[in-house]
Parts: C-alpha cells; structure tokens; sequence
C-alpha cells in the first residue's frame, strides 16, 4: 500500500507543477516513501527537500515574491469556489455547456485544498526564511554539500 502511494504521489506532484497544487511536496513525499524499499530514491529525498526549501526560502524572498506567491495561492481557491458555485456559462459562452468549469464540486474542493496548503506553505517559509539571512546561508550550504556528495558518488567515464 505505501510503495504504492509512493509511487502515485510523484506522478500526482509533476502534474501538480503543471496543474494548481503543491508539485514538489507531492514528489517529495513520494520520495519519502519509496525511499524505504530503493537505494536509488533513498539518494534523491535530501536534494529533492533541499531544493524545495531553496523554492520555499526564494518566494518570500521580498514583498513581491511574497504578493505573488500569496495570488498565486488565492486565485485557484478563488476559482475553486467558483466551481463549487457552478454558476451557468455566460451568454458569450461559444462552445458546449459541458465546458464550463468541468470537473464539479471536486475539482473545486482539490483547488481551495491546494491553495490552502500553499498558503500553509507561504507562512512557514516566511517565519522560517524572512527576515533570517543565517538560514538562507545554511541551506545554501547544505546544497552545496549535497551537491558535493552527488559528485563524489557519479561514476567517472
């Protein structure tokens, strides 16, 4: 049962990256998971979590980034209300009734979910990194290490 929802929640996070929801949280958890039954997953988990962190650590880097982020949280809950609401297609609508907002009420419910734990997301990158240049630096470092390791352990050709 766990290796197989190790193996769904990577697939699920690379579409999450494309679609509204928490892409390399699922792909690491994923990971996580498969880690305990493949060597080759267990070496992935660290740098896989280092750079989500580095991700987390950029979006809240300045007031921008943090506006940004927060939209980008918001406006696909927004719209899961929306489709919770399923109001008709306005009368500009051109193409098939069975176009507007596909999916129902659950597509709406996965929409306000992930824009929850985005937001989730948002508070603790910005109680962990704003504001805290020490351990920014650290997890920079922590790449780096990572980094170092991987290479020792790439075969030489």
């Amino acid at each position: 049962m766990l290796e197989t929802l190790g193996w769904v929640l990577p697939v699920a996070g690379v579409a999450a990256i494309f679609l509204p929801g928490p892409g390399l949280l699922g792909i690491f958890a994923g990971l996580a998971l498969l880690s305990q039954q493949y060597d080759w997953a267990e070496r992935r988990v660290e740098p896989v979590r280092l750079r989500a962190l580095r991700g987390a650590a950029e979006g809240v880097e300045t007031r921008p980034r943090i506006i940004a982020s927060v939209l980008g949280a918001l406006i696909p809950a927004a719209c899961g209300v929306l489709w919770i609401l399923s109001p008709p297609a306005p009368s500009r609508w051109s193409l098939p009734e069975v176009l507007w907002l596909p999916g129902g009420m659950w597509t709406g419910i996965t929409q306000i979910a992930s824009g929850a734990i985005a937001i989730a997301l948002i508070v603790y990158s910005y109680r962990r990194f704003h504001g805290h240049p020490e351990a920014v630096t650290e997890l920079s470092r922590a790449i780096e290490k990572a980094d170092d390791e991987a290479d020792d352990r790439a075969p030489v050709s």
